[in-house]
């Protein structure tokens, strides 16, 4: 598929590293944002529809159900193993394997349903994320909202392992959003310094920290990874949550039409 890094394989990717995306702080931190603004606009209802949108292996919408208990919730996942891996965490939680570029028929009930939305660290993949959330937006109500979250700051050899295609500016993801048809009606950036200096400590790691998350059975971190991300998940309470300089980017956007 050309949208997408067409070597990359993400049943292995969720096979070897669902363990290790559970315990990065970066992560949690992500998460944690989205359902802070979620409940910001008061999205816990039994009225309220959520799709996750690159699902992955189920953390994000697991993180939702805890705190958003009456939304129904749904994810598109590329992969397979990402949805089984995501139907033993959210096991209420409609999962389906989705190519947004070739809908399949189980798709199709989906059209127009959603009332929220969200996309967390899924378009730096993309080699066509516009016509990613172009595609997407089919599966969103008039007035919707959505909850993209993309990395900023330089990109490290591990980020090129698991995918990345780039990493976006406040405003070359708000071009990306606007050009999709959605509008803009924020955009936070976070994690400021503690995240901005987890990502230094990633580059710097370089090609080792490939082995350092890989060390262990099944894609469990090694010790000295999990000692690195206990230590962050500590100083990220301190990081803020808006400020010129976070590397994390995190837009709030609504379907117009």
């Amino acid at each position: 598929m050309n949208h997408t890094q067409a070597d990359f394989n993400w049943d292995d990717h969720w096979d070897d590293y669902d363990a290790a995306a559970q315990s990065n702080p970066a992560q949690r931190m992500r998460h944690e944002f989205i359902v802070s603004v979620l409940l910001d606009h008061r999205a816990n209802s039994t009225h309220t529809h959520l799709l996750d949108i690159g699902s992955g292996q189920g953390d994000m919408l697991a993180k939702i159900r805890q705190k958003l208990p009456q939304a129904k919730l749904a994810g598109f996942e590329l992969s397979e193993s990402g949805v089984e891996i995501s139907k033993r965490k959210v096991p209420d939680a409609a999962l389906v394997v989705a190519d947004l570029f070739q809908p399949n028929p189980l798709m199709e009930p989906f059209h127009n349903w959603a009332t929220h939305a969200t996309c967390c660290e899924v378009l730096e993949h993309l080699d066509d994320p516009i016509g990613f959330l172009k595609a997407s937006a089919q599966y969103l109500s008039t007035g919707a909202e959505i909850i993209i979250t993309v990395p900023s700051g330089p990109m490290s050899l591990f980020d090129k392992h698991i995918g990345h295609r780039q990493h976006f500016s406040q405003n070359s993801i708000s071009q990306v959003i606007r050009e999709s048809g959605f509008e803009v009606s924020r955009v936070y950036r976070i994690g400021f310094p503690f995240f901005n200096l987890y990502r230094l400590t990633v580059i710097a790691r370089g090609a080792n920290l490939i082995e350092d998350v890989r060390a262990g059975s099944k894609g469990s971190p090694g010790r000295f990874a999990l000692s690195v991300m206990a230590a962050y998940r500590l100083l990220f309470r301190f990081n803020l949550k808006d400020s010129p300089w976070g590397w994390q980017l995190a837009v709030l956007a609504r379907k117009i039409q």
